[in-house]
Protein backbone atom coordinates (compact mmCIF):
# COMPACT_ATOMS: atom_id res chain seq x y z
CA UNK A 1 0.00 0.00 0.00
CA UNK A 2 1.29 3.44 -0.93
CA UNK A 3 0.69 6.09 1.73
CA UNK A 4 1.00 9.86 1.42
CA UNK A 5 3.14 11.17 4.32
CA UNK A 6 1.87 14.46 5.73
CA UNK A 7 1.67 16.47 8.93
CA UNK A 8 -1.77 17.98 9.47
CA UNK A 9 -2.48 21.37 11.01
CA UNK A 10 -5.35 20.66 13.42
CA UNK A 11 -5.45 23.88 15.44
CA UNK A 12 -9.14 24.65 16.17
CA UNK A 13 -10.27 21.93 13.74
CA UNK A 14 -13.37 20.06 14.98
CA UNK A 15 -12.31 16.47 15.68
CA UNK A 16 -14.34 13.60 17.12
CA UNK A 17 -13.12 10.70 19.23
CA UNK A 18 -15.57 7.86 19.77
CA UNK A 19 -14.49 6.11 22.95
CA UNK A 20 -12.94 7.37 26.19
CA UNK A 21 -11.09 4.42 27.66
CA UNK A 22 -7.49 3.24 27.50
CA UNK A 23 -7.55 2.86 23.71
CA UNK A 24 -8.84 6.39 23.17
CA UNK A 25 -6.75 8.17 25.79
CA UNK A 26 -3.53 8.55 23.80
CA UNK A 27 -5.50 9.71 20.75
CA UNK A 28 -7.31 12.37 22.75
CA UNK A 29 -4.06 13.72 24.18
CA UNK A 30 -2.41 13.67 20.74
CA UNK A 31 -5.24 15.77 19.31
CA UNK A 32 -4.96 18.19 22.22
CA UNK A 33 -1.20 18.47 21.65
CA UNK A 34 -2.07 19.54 18.09
CA UNK A 35 -4.52 22.14 19.51
CA UNK A 36 -7.55 20.50 17.91
CA UNK A 37 -11.12 21.20 19.03
CA UNK A 38 -11.96 17.81 20.55
CA UNK A 39 -15.40 16.27 21.07
CA UNK A 40 -15.54 12.86 22.79
CA UNK A 41 -18.53 10.54 22.66
CA UNK A 42 -18.52 7.40 24.82
CA UNK A 43 -20.76 5.27 26.98
CA UNK A 44 -18.34 5.74 29.86
CA UNK A 45 -15.03 7.54 30.32
CA UNK A 46 -11.88 7.06 32.35
CA UNK A 47 -11.18 9.55 35.11
CA UNK A 48 -8.55 11.46 33.12
CA UNK A 49 -11.07 12.13 30.34
CA UNK A 50 -13.59 13.43 32.86
CA UNK A 51 -10.89 15.72 34.25
CA UNK A 52 -10.16 17.13 30.79
CA UNK A 53 -13.86 17.82 30.31
CA UNK A 54 -14.11 19.49 33.72
CA UNK A 55 -11.19 21.77 32.82
CA UNK A 56 -12.81 22.65 29.50
CA UNK A 57 -10.10 21.03 27.40
CA UNK A 58 -12.60 18.76 25.63
CA UNK A 59 -16.36 18.34 25.31
CA UNK A 60 -17.59 14.97 26.61
CA UNK A 61 -20.93 13.35 25.82
CA UNK A 62 -21.76 10.11 27.66
CA UNK A 63 -23.97 7.98 25.42
CA UNK A 64 -23.81 5.62 22.45
CA UNK A 65 -22.32 6.87 19.21
CA UNK A 66 -24.80 8.27 16.68
CA UNK A 67 -24.12 9.04 12.98
CA UNK A 68 -25.12 12.65 13.61
CA UNK A 69 -22.00 13.00 15.79
CA UNK A 70 -20.04 13.28 12.54
CA UNK A 71 -21.71 16.51 11.46
CA UNK A 72 -19.12 19.18 10.57
CA UNK A 73 -16.17 17.07 11.72
CA UNK A 74 -12.77 17.46 10.09
CA UNK A 75 -11.33 14.19 11.41
CA UNK A 76 -12.67 11.21 13.36
CA UNK A 77 -11.05 8.54 15.51
CA UNK A 78 -12.97 5.41 16.43
CA UNK A 79 -11.32 4.08 19.58
CA UNK A 80 -13.82 1.93 21.46
CA UNK A 81 -13.23 -1.65 22.58
CA UNK A 82 -16.02 -2.79 20.22
CA UNK A 83 -14.72 -3.42 16.70
CA UNK A 84 -18.26 -3.37 15.31
CA UNK A 85 -18.82 0.13 16.63
CA UNK A 86 -15.46 1.25 15.26
CA UNK A 87 -16.28 -0.20 11.85
CA UNK A 88 -19.66 1.55 11.85
CA UNK A 89 -18.00 4.88 12.65
CA UNK A 90 -15.60 4.35 9.76
CA UNK A 91 -18.39 3.51 7.30
CA UNK A 92 -20.37 6.57 8.35
CA UNK A 93 -17.31 8.80 8.07
CA UNK A 94 -16.40 7.36 4.67
CA UNK A 95 -19.91 8.12 3.40
CA UNK A 96 -19.39 11.76 4.42
CA UNK A 97 -15.83 12.02 3.08
CA UNK A 98 -14.41 12.56 6.57
CA UNK A 99 -10.97 11.20 7.38
CA UNK A 100 -11.26 8.39 9.93
CA UNK A 101 -8.97 6.08 11.86
CA UNK A 102 -10.39 2.98 13.54
CA UNK A 103 -7.69 2.12 16.05
CA UNK A 104 -5.91 -1.22 15.46
CA UNK A 105 -8.15 -1.99 12.48
CA UNK A 106 -6.11 -1.18 9.33
CA UNK A 107 -8.85 -1.94 6.75
CA UNK A 108 -11.07 0.66 8.45
CA UNK A 109 -8.56 3.50 8.36
CA UNK A 110 -7.96 6.41 6.01
CA UNK A 111 -4.73 7.18 7.87
CA UNK A 112 -2.48 5.64 10.50
CA UNK A 113 -0.84 7.02 13.60
CA UNK A 114 2.91 6.72 13.28
CA UNK A 115 5.35 6.18 16.12
CA UNK A 116 6.71 9.68 16.72
CA UNK A 117 10.00 11.02 18.01
CA UNK A 118 9.70 14.63 19.22
CA UNK A 119 12.26 17.27 19.99
CA UNK A 120 10.40 20.57 20.20
CA UNK A 121 9.11 21.40 16.72
CA UNK A 122 11.02 18.49 15.23
CA UNK A 123 8.83 15.44 14.66
CA UNK A 124 9.93 12.19 13.04
CA UNK A 125 6.99 9.89 12.33
CA UNK A 126 7.42 6.21 11.45
CA UNK A 127 4.72 4.13 9.80
CA UNK A 128 4.56 0.51 8.69
CA UNK A 129 1.10 1.00 7.12
CA UNK A 130 -0.35 -1.04 9.96
CA UNK A 131 1.78 -4.09 9.20
CA UNK A 132 3.77 -4.04 12.44
CA UNK A 133 3.31 -1.27 15.00
CA UNK A 134 5.93 -3.11 17.11
CA UNK A 135 8.57 -2.51 14.43
CA UNK A 136 7.63 1.19 14.25
CA UNK A 137 7.95 1.43 18.04
CA UNK A 138 11.36 -0.28 17.99
CA UNK A 139 12.64 2.17 15.36
CA UNK A 140 11.22 5.06 17.35
CA UNK A 141 13.17 3.98 20.43
CA UNK A 142 16.39 3.67 18.41
CA UNK A 143 16.01 7.10 16.80
CA UNK A 144 15.00 8.66 20.10
CA UNK A 145 18.15 7.33 21.74
CA UNK A 146 20.32 8.67 18.91
CA UNK A 147 19.04 12.27 18.92
CA UNK A 148 20.37 14.89 21.38
CA UNK A 149 17.96 15.91 24.11
CA UNK A 150 18.45 19.62 23.33
CA UNK A 151 17.75 19.28 19.60
CA UNK A 152 14.43 21.11 19.94
CA UNK A 153 16.11 24.19 21.45
CA UNK A 154 18.76 24.13 18.72
CA UNK A 155 16.05 23.94 16.05
CA UNK A 156 14.21 26.92 17.55
CA UNK A 157 17.42 28.98 17.46
CA UNK A 158 18.12 27.82 13.91
CA UNK A 159 14.60 28.79 12.86
CA UNK A 160 15.15 32.29 14.24
CA UNK A 161 18.38 32.59 12.28
CA UNK A 162 16.71 31.28 9.12
CA UNK A 163 14.04 33.98 9.30
CA UNK A 164 16.78 36.57 9.71
CA UNK A 165 18.58 35.25 6.64
CA UNK A 166 15.40 35.25 4.54
CA UNK A 167 14.73 38.86 5.53
CA UNK A 168 18.23 40.15 4.78
CA UNK A 169 19.52 38.07 1.90
CA UNK A 170 18.11 38.11 -1.63
CA UNK A 171 16.92 34.83 -3.09
CA UNK A 172 19.62 32.92 -4.88
CA UNK A 173 22.36 30.32 -4.57
CA UNK A 174 24.41 32.21 -1.89
CA UNK A 175 21.37 32.36 0.41
CA UNK A 176 20.63 28.70 -0.20
CA UNK A 177 24.21 27.72 0.61
CA UNK A 178 24.20 29.85 3.77
CA UNK A 179 21.04 28.12 5.03
CA UNK A 180 22.56 24.70 4.38
CA UNK A 181 25.75 25.75 6.17
CA UNK A 182 23.79 26.89 9.21
CA UNK A 183 22.00 23.53 9.35
CA UNK A 184 25.40 21.92 9.95
CA UNK A 185 26.52 24.37 12.65
CA UNK A 186 26.05 24.68 16.39
CA UNK A 187 23.54 27.47 17.05
CA UNK A 188 22.76 29.05 20.39
CA UNK A 189 20.75 32.00 21.65
CA UNK A 190 23.89 34.06 22.36
CA UNK A 191 24.54 36.88 19.91
CA UNK A 192 28.24 35.94 20.02
CA UNK A 193 27.86 32.39 18.76
CA UNK A 194 29.81 31.68 15.52
CA UNK A 195 26.69 30.87 13.51
CA UNK A 196 25.12 34.24 14.33
CA UNK A 197 28.36 36.02 13.47
CA UNK A 198 28.39 34.17 10.15
CA UNK A 199 24.90 35.51 9.36
CA UNK A 200 25.85 39.06 10.39
CA UNK A 201 29.03 38.98 8.30
CA UNK A 202 27.15 37.68 5.28
CA UNK A 203 24.51 40.37 5.82
CA UNK A 204 27.22 43.05 5.97
CA UNK A 205 28.60 41.82 2.63
CA UNK A 206 25.13 42.00 1.09
CA UNK A 207 24.67 45.57 2.34
CA UNK A 208 28.08 46.56 1.00
CA UNK A 209 27.23 45.13 -2.40
CA UNK A 210 23.95 47.02 -2.43
CA UNK A 211 25.69 50.27 -1.56
CA UNK A 212 28.28 49.73 -4.31
CA UNK A 213 25.50 49.09 -6.78
CA UNK A 214 23.65 52.28 -5.76
CA UNK A 215 26.87 54.27 -6.06
CA UNK A 216 27.40 52.95 -9.58
CA UNK A 217 23.83 53.84 -10.54
CA UNK A 218 24.18 57.39 -9.16
CA UNK A 219 27.64 58.05 -10.63
CA UNK A 220 27.65 60.56 -13.52
CA UNK A 221 28.37 59.25 -17.00
CA UNK A 222 31.91 59.65 -18.09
Amino acid sequence: MSLFPAFLKLRNKPCLVVGAGEIAWSKITSLLDAEADVQVVAIEARDEVHQLATRGRIRLTLRDYEPGDLTDRFLVIAATSDRNVNAAVYRDAEARNILCNAVDDPPNCDFYFGSVVRRGDLQIAISTAGESPAVAQRLRREIDAALPADLGRWLADLGELRREVLEIHPEGEPRKQLLHTLAQRDVCSSQDCPARRLVRDAGANVNAQRQDYRAEQLAPDR
